[in-house]
């Protein structure tokens, strides 16, 4: 039935963009047929699955730093090279290392000597050798009023702040941001370290983040789920508990990681480019398959069937699987500073980056504009939606430091699916990747490629100014402090300098 209504889509759907003056444009014909041919591609049989299985199941959990994430740039540059797309690796600076080697606790008072399951956030601290004993107090929530019910007592001990139990990507969202408030709250309590109670059912271990980066200077954790509750309720009826941390990490100062580039020049406009991206890098409790193998794999397709197909784009379309994306979309930032010169010719940069739930439309990044574009290029494969745009910024993947320098940029909205429960997982595994669905997903993504590498369309990039109106007028300012990324803008260290107008939109 999918088949049938793609199939359907494909033949009527009227051309991507209007026909250009230029001798050289193909008609708008000759572009209906070519993306037929390239979004249909996906639904007979490519390496798109057997390459999730080889990353996923060989190369393994990713961490940027890691021996395995060096393995996978070599394993992502061999897939472009044996399609015969052009790749490269890019370098660029990660702010430092780190690297969980073990972590595990032990909570004990009178009566009560058992060990629950811990992961160090990442940016936690190692604790001296052979652990670190302080007081487990109860922080509930840890909302204002809960750290003013501690006072003093806060002072030196680990905090066990409660949870609600993740159901979905919504409530993810909300764990961030109210983890960054609650951090700073022990912060200035003077805290001997925070142990979240962990939100995942079944004693699923999993990492976010500690909200102030490498700027860390504690032990943090998450604690399976059960071990958790149960020290809260030992606490709440008066009893009195210490917990010993053991965590040991490898950090270290900035270090050197790589982008991998895979490229298809453009056959008529090759100064201008289309940028779709993944991020290559994954924690390491799982094996990275929703969060973000399963993108990977399907830019690697849709470059490998545009070459299969002799597809020649009248713009050049990179695709781009990024590292360091998960301690702060380190690599897609150090692309827009090593390309700045080219960002006035960047057409557009997408980001996919939700797993392998259904898209649904993209996230347009506060630019009314842009919707319309996207329906146009999203036409040959419109059996799949129905699409809808959500014009509002996004925070939080590798559209972000292209939005700060103004390009137009997108991410793909999908259908949460089994995206949130294993989100950071242990359990992000190959099994939570619906295989057909992907196989869709990845003719949407061809669809995007050809729809803004064939349309005459091309919006200006933004200035500083305007850049600055988006963060005052919209929650993005709001959403780069929860996750520590609005004091590099406001020191100029991420995002466009200066103020210059943004100049007409061009043809």
């Amino acid at each position: 039935m999918v088949s049938s209504l793609l199939s359907l889509s494909l033949l009527g759907s009227p051309a991507l963009a209007a026909e250009s003056p230029k001798a050289a444009a193909k008609s708008s014909e000759a572009a209906r047929a070519e993306a037929a041919r390239l979004t249909s591609a996906f639904l007979g049989d490519t390496p798109l699955l057997r390459d999730l299985q080889s990353l996923v199941d060989e190369v393994g959990g990713r961490a940027t730093g890691s021996p395995a994430n060096l393995r996978s740039v070599d394993w992502a540059l061999a897939r472009f090279r044996e399609a015969g797309v052009e790749a490269r690796k890019e370098a660029f600076q990660m702010p430092g290392l780190w690297l969980e080697r073990s972590a595990s606790a032990s909570v004990r008072g009178a009566g009560v000597d058992y060990s629950p399951r811990i992961a160090a956030m990442p940016f936690s601290t190692a604790t001296p050798r052979g652990g670190m004993t302080a007081p487990l107090l109860d922080v509930g929530k840890g909302t204002e009023k809960d750290f003013q019910a501690l006072g003093q007592k806060a002072k030196g001990a680990f905090l066990l702040v409660d949870t609600a139990e993740l159901k979905d990507v919504d409530g993810l969202f909300r764990e961030y941001a109210e983890a960054a408030e609650i951090e700073q709250r022990a912060f200035a309590a003077g805290v001997a370290g925070v142990v979240y109670v962990g939100s995942r059912p079944n004693n699923l271990l999993y990492r976010h983040n500690v909200s102030v980066g490498l700027r860390n200077t504690r032990p943090m954790m998450v604690m399976e789920r059960d071990g958790a509750l149960r020290a809260q309720r030992l606490l709440r009826v008066g009893k009195t508990l210490t917990l010993t941390a053991d965590i040991d990490v490898q950090s270290g100062p900035a270090y050197e990681s790589y982008n991998v580039i895979g490229e298809i020049r453009g056959s008529t406009r090759p100064d201008e480019v289309v940028v779709l991206g993944a991020h290559l890098d994954s924690w390491d409790l799982g094996t990275g398959a929703l969060d973000n193998g399963a993108n990977v794999v399907a830019l690697i397709d849709v470059a490998r069937q545009m070459k299969r197909l002799g597809i020649k784009p009248a713009r050049t379309v990179r695709f781009a699987l990024w590292n360091g994306e998960e301690q702060g979309m380190y690599g897609s930032a150090g692309y827009t500073q090593s390309h700045e010169a080219e960002l006035d010719k960047h057409v557009m940069a997408a980001s996919f980056d939700i797993g392998c739930g259904r898209i649904t439309g993209f996230f347009t990044g506060g630019r009314p504009e842009l919707p319309p574009l996207v329906d146009r290029a999203l036409e040959p494969v419109k059996g799949l939606g129905p699409f809808t745009q959500v014009d509002v910024p996004l925070v939080g993947t590798d559209n972000f430091d292209f939005m700060l320098h103004g390009v137009p940029n997108l991410v793909a909205n999908q259908e949460p699916a089994l995206y949130g429960p294993n989100y950071h997982a242990r359990s992000d595994e190959l099994d939570k990747c619906d295989p057909q669905q992907l196989r869709l997903n990845t003719a949407i993504a061809a669809a995007i490629a050809y729809g803004f590498a064939q349309m005459d369309a091309k919006l200006p990039r933004q200035s500083r100014a305007q850049v600055e109106e988006l963060v005052r007028t919209t929650d993005l300012g709001q959403q780069m402090k929860s996750s520590g990324q609005y004091d590099d803008w406001m020191s100029g260290k991420r995002g466009r300098k200066g103020n210059t107008s943004a100049g007409p939109a061009t043809r």
